[in-house]
């Protein structure tokens, strides 16, 4: 089947269709058992993507003048490694295009922004319960990394 799609970098006109995606996307792991706030939405697009210090970038798949699917990014440094890193924010397809090589293509894309930038990885969380998201990372060649855990401290809290 040919591709009808294209991945392109998110413009701030995309913030729109990237926040309903979002919200998609958090439906779907609500429906998970995820009990996060999910407070992505356009407006914190357009404020945080595409501001004077934008905290994330973004690539979008494109059909036929319509973002089906969208991958926010930003860089780190693993100090271990003693090297950047592209840290992936969020992935989502929309549910009825998924299957057609979309979400592989902003998977590829962002690879080749980590190369260009010198990172040598690309990382991410998944939601323990979300056996379709881990399923597709895998299927790419992904590796779960089982010694490390996440953790997290409200900036107010110390």
């Amino acid at each position: 089947m040919k591709k009808s799609f294209f991945v392109r970098t998110a413009r701030a006109e995309d913030a729109i269709s990237i926040g309903a995606l979002a919200f998609q996307f958090a439906d779907y792991l609500r429906s998970l058992g995820d009990t996060s706030e999910f407070r992505l939405n356009d407006e914190t697009i357009l404020r945080d993507g595409f501001g004077a210090n934008p905290a994330f970038f973004g690539l979008v798949a494109e059909e036929n003048g319509q973002v089906i699917g969208y991958l926010l990014y930003h860089f780190g440094y693993d100090s271990d490694r003693a090297e950047r890193r592209l840290d992936i924010a969020d992935l989502y397809v929309e549910k009825t295009r998924r299957n057609q090589g979309a979400g592989k293509a902003l998977m590829a894309q962002a690879a080749k922004i980590a190369r260009d930038a010198g990172a040598e990885q690309m990382v991410w969380s998944v939601f323990k319960p979300n056996e379709i998201g881990t399923r597709f990372y895998e299927g790419i060649g992904a590796q779960r990394i089982e010694e490390l855990f996440l953790m997290k401290l409200n900036a107010d809290a110390i």
